[in-house]
């Protein structure tokens, strides 16, 4: 009898597990909102929100609320910092997630092609599991070409994590192809597909993201 109880509770933990995790290659939508405040030349003002819905885009599992100070040193490099305040689901409920960071970004072009390489230092404080430090690099590719009267734009991007714990270790990459916009002189948009893959306990899973962003300057 204690054998089969300890079945049955086995099978319904890993059910449970199963209802709590997206499926490998799950669908799903992301928006992105960024409003930008020019303080002078070479400093402006930025925040960000950003909202994700998973499980083929039918459930609303994650945002962020986002404040960063950024400042350009010369033509090629700016640098700045920030902070995310991060609501991520996780069953049934919202986790908190405070996540200070730092960037400094270099920006070039060659044969036409306009590209920024940017690093981001973030640390990671959680109220229900140990904190942790991560870096990002992301790179950024757009094409000399513009289309329309909107100066559609075409664009990829690499962007890689790496998680810093007892060691150093790869533990997510987001892949990008997309179009950049110009919907008013103040107003952008963007429309891409993303290929985000992470990794989990030693096991890799992907998700396919439709994602578009919004940023108004002043």
């Amino acid at each position: 009898m204690k054998k089969t109880i300890t079945i049955v509770m086995g099978i319904v933990l890993f059910l449970t597990a199963k209802l709590y995790a997206y499926d490998d290659h799950d669908f799903q939508i992301w928006n992105t909102d960024v409003e930008e405040l020019q303080l002078n030349k070479v400093l402006k003002l930025a925040f960000e929100q950003e909202f994700r819905w998973g499980n083929n885009a039918s459930e609303f599992f994650y945002q962020h609320y986002d404040v960063g100070l950024f400042y350009d040193l010369n033509k090629y490099w700016s640098v700045g910092g920030g902070y995310r305040y991060v609501l991520n689901k996780s069953k049934g409920k919202f986790l908190v997630e405070n996540e200070p960071y730092v960037v400094a970004t270099f920006a070039s072009q060659f044969a036409g092609f306009k590209y920024d390489d940017r690093s981001r230092f973030e640390y990671n404080h959680f109220d229900y599991k140990d904190d942790t430090w991560r870096y990002r690099n992301k790179l950024t590719i757009k094409s000399p070409w513009k289309f329309t009267g909107l100066a559609i734009q075409p664009f990829i991007s690499d962007e890689i994590f790496i998680l810093i714990d007892d060691g150093q270790r790869l533990n997510e990459n987001r892949a990008y192809a997309g179009l950049a916009f110009n919907i008013t002189k103040n107003l952008k948009g963007e429309i891409y597909y993303m290929l985000r893959s992470t990794k989990s306990s030693n096991i890799w899973t992907e998700a396919n993201v439709l994602g578009t962003k919004l940023k108004i300057s002043f």
